[in-house]
């Protein structure tokens, strides 16, 4: 794996990795792979207070994350990351495919979800992917995110839609799009083929959309989508 592809879709220079995992040889070895393969890896950590502290002091693009850690629980890592910094995307990297795991890591705001018998190259793709937005996860997992997601759309939440109405903002005919197409489960490189546009142009879309809807990430936003029946339309 080159420079260039551990940069692509970065913006500018090497994407910025950080590993959280409580076995000194595996993280090691983890940070070692990404660093040769032209990621920059600005930190690591042992445990979960650890991982907090030095996440908020080194900004890493992305975050790899080990669920099971001593002191802080890798989801509560990922709530506090996410909360002090929404710009830090997390891959999960765990030895977990307990379902109960990856919704938990999800709705937590984890934007991936790797499984340890994972490829390295499958590890620098999906760290890759992670940095610009997309979701990535072990094939299978995805089904099942997204069949929750419709799950908790189904569920009542909240005031009655009518109370809402009045109060919506309004989204623009392209967020309108992008969002459905977010709900219907494609990745923003596969919107930004779909509608000839680009990837950045993509997330400016969505970050819009995030800021007018006061929702925190993709997880609410597909539940917004669903409920309103956009991923069906």
């Amino acid at each position: 794996m080159t420079d260039t592809a551990a940069g692509a879709g970065a913006g500018q220079g090497p994407i910025r990795v950080m590993v959280v995992d409580d076995h000194p040889m595996w993280r090691d070895a983890v940070a070692r792979d990404l660093s040769e393969s032209g990621f920059e890896v600005v930190a690591t950590a042992g445990d979960g207070d650890q991982a907090v502290r030095r996440a908020k002091a080194a900004a890493p693009d992305v975050l790899v994350l080990d669920l099971n850690l001593p002191g802080r629980p890798g989801v509560q890592v990922c709530k506090e990351v996410v909360a002090d910094n929404p710009a830090v995307r997390v891959l999960v990297l765990s030895a977990s495919g307990e379902h109960a795991d990856v919704l938990e890591a999800v709705k937590s705001g984890a934007t991936g979800y790797l499984l340890k018998s994972a490829s390295t190259e499958d590890l620098q793709d999906a760290v890759r992917r992670t940095a610009v937005g997309d979701p990535v996860f072990t094939p299978g997992l995805a089904g099942l995110v997204l069949g929750e997601y419709r799950r908790l759309a189904s569920e009542p939440a909240g005031p009655a839609p009518g109370d809402d109405a009045a109060k919506a903002p309004r989204l623009t005919d392209r967020e309108t799009e992008v969002l459905r197409l977010v709900a219907k489960g494609l990745s923003y490189k596969q919107i930004a083929e779909r509608l000839v546009i680009s990837h950045r142009t993509v997330q400016n879309h969505v970050q819009n959309t995030l800021g007018k809807l006061q929702l925190h990430n993709r997880v609410e936003l597909v539940r917004y989508a669903i409920e309103r029946g956009l991923d069906d339309e």
